[in-house]
């Protein structure tokens, strides 16, 4: 008999950094650099890399006030145990990149470019996504204070073990959201789930808003 087809959403293709075995030690780190097959030294402070390219690269232990890549382009990078008050990467494009674990007070992401990224073990105060494009991105056992995701492209995301006290919704483009593995207090506008995925047990603690946005009275 033939196999029945899925109608789950497809998952996200997420692959690893693919870093050489021998990484050389860095210690600078500065704009509109090009660095390459390198180990950053932990990184302390404030770090300003605007528009640098980044390929091939392992940031472990990063401890910084403020690390700014607006504009930058990471290919291949493996960001370990960061801890930062402020990740601001507006505007950057990332490609099979993983984030492992650390504590984020803002991570700025607005219109940035996502492709085959994970994000796992993370805490993160403020997570800005407006206008971002995420292709290929999972969340793993990540929770959120504020998530905020207007008018963002998303296809082939998925979450899984996440919380979220708020997710602003907005004009958001969806194709294969699975928002199973995601639990959120509440979502801002609920039209903005239109082409997600979500578990019956979520449509049932948020059926009285989803109501509401269609215009529904609901009364004891």
């Amino acid at each position: 008999m033939p196999r029945s087809r899925s109608t789950g959403p497809l998952p996200p293709r997420v692959s690893s950094p693919d870093l050489p075995r021998v990484l050389e030690p860095a210690e600078t780190l500065t704009g509109h650099e090009e660095i390459l097959g390198a180990r950053l030294a932990p990184l302390h402070g404030a770090r300003d890399a605007s528009f640098a390219r980044i390929a091939e690269c392992a940031i472990p232990d990063a401890d910084l006030d403020t690390f700014t890549l607006t504009g930058a382009s990471l290919r291949d990078v493996l960001i370990s145990g960061i801890r930062a008050t402020r990740l601001i990467a507006p505007g950057s494009a990332w490609r099979t990149v993983t984030i492992d674990g650390g504590r984020l007070a803002t991570l700025e992401l607005s219109g940035a470019e996502l492709d085959s990224v994970e994000f796992r073990g993370l805490r993160i105060d403020y997570a800005n996504l407006a206008l971002a494009t995420l292709s290929d991105v999972r969340f793993v056992d990540c929770r959120f204070g504020s998530l905020d995701l207007p008018e963002a492209s998303l296809d082939r995301v998925q979450f899984s073990g996440c919380h979220a006290d708020e997710v602003d919704c907005r004009s958001v483009r969806s194709n294969n959201l699975d928002l199973r593995g995601l639990e959120a207090l509440s979502f801002t506008d609920p039209a903005g789930l239109s082409g997600a995925t979500l578990a019956i047990r979520q449509a049932e603690q948020h059926a009285v808003a989803f109501a509401t946005a269609l215009g529904i009275r609901v009364l004891e």
